[in-house]
């Protein structure tokens, strides 16, 4: 990686000071002075974005100056060097703080694609959002809420839609790369199982329990009474399977181990999980 001293080039961060100094310039101001404090957080919320997106722009621009042009750069789909570059290519992306532009280096060929060294070192999704605002979702319309609230950034239902979809694409992968290797001959193969009656919704009752759940009545309106949820339950199971290291052998003097202290001695490296 190429090592840089602390001098910063000339013009750097200057729109960020100027940006941190406004913000101190009028929150001396008399209008801030007689404002509620949820005004003044309202306030430093908006005028606090401005100044991390500023940030954050004024970082991709210096690493866009620093950017030192690569020698025999190659696509692994296309075998053909890119030996033209050119600067100043640059694509958007929308963060949690608002919308930068990044610059970098595009090594070019004749007949192939631009390949940027620079999208790879940011890790920069393929899309235009970025992966603070991926990760910023529940349902659909509650991500496009709390979006909007903690960014100021609007995005529409289908465009949440279609980032969950390409985050997806990525889950076999995921787990797979973290699968556990073999343990040592020594761990203890642990099997763990329980059970739980839990009532169930009328509609998901099997049909003998439903016609006799039928015939009788409810003594409240809104739940199930003691003694009402007799034959309205199923059962819900789950199971573990995971590695542990036997505890050491104790002297009659020793105190056992307590619960789970066997567990954590093997690292918990759980195989897998049913449900």
């Amino acid at each position: 990686m190429q090592a840089y001293g602390v001098r910063m080039p000339a013009g750097v961060c200057d729109r960020s000071r100027a940006c941190f100094e406004a913000i101190v310039s009028e929150l001396s101001e008399p209008p801030a002075a007689v404002s509620s404090h949820g005004e003044v957080e309202d306030w430093l919320t908006v005028r606090g974005r401005d100044l991390l997106k500023s940030l954050m722009q004024d970082h991709l621009d210096l690493r866009a100056v620093r950017e030192r042009r690569r020698a025999d750069v190659v696509g692994a789909a296309q075998d053909i060097p890119r030996a033209r570059v050119e600067p100043g290519h640059g694509r958007p992306l929308s963060t949690v703080f608002g919308q930068v532009r990044v610059e970098r280096l595009a090594y070019r060929a004749l007949g192939a694609t631009n390949l940027c060294p620079a999208d790879a070192v940011l890790n920069l999704p393929p899309g235009e959002h970025s992966h603070g605002l991926r990760r910023m979702r529940g349902s659909y319309g509650q991500a496009v809420a709390a979006i909007t609230r903690a960014t100021g950034q609007s995005l529409g239902k289908a465009q949440v839609e279609a980032l969950a979809a390409v985050a997806a694409t990525d889950i076999d992968v995921f787990y797979e790369l973290r699968r556990p290797g073999p343990c040592p001959d020594g761990d203890t193969l642990v099997m763990t199982f329980d059970g739980k009656g839990v009532v169930m919704r009328p509609e998901a009752l099997r049909p003998a329990t439903a016609k006799a759940a039928a015939r009788t009545g409810n003594k409240l309106a809104t739940r199930l009474s003691r003694g009402e949820k007799t034959g309205r339950k199923r059962m819900a199971e789950v199971g573990a399977v995971y590695d542990a290291a036997p505890p050491c052998a104790t002297r009659p003097t020793s105190s056992p181990p307590g619960p789970g202290r066997a567990r954590h001695a093997g690292g918990g490296r759980s195989r897998r999980a049913s449900g």
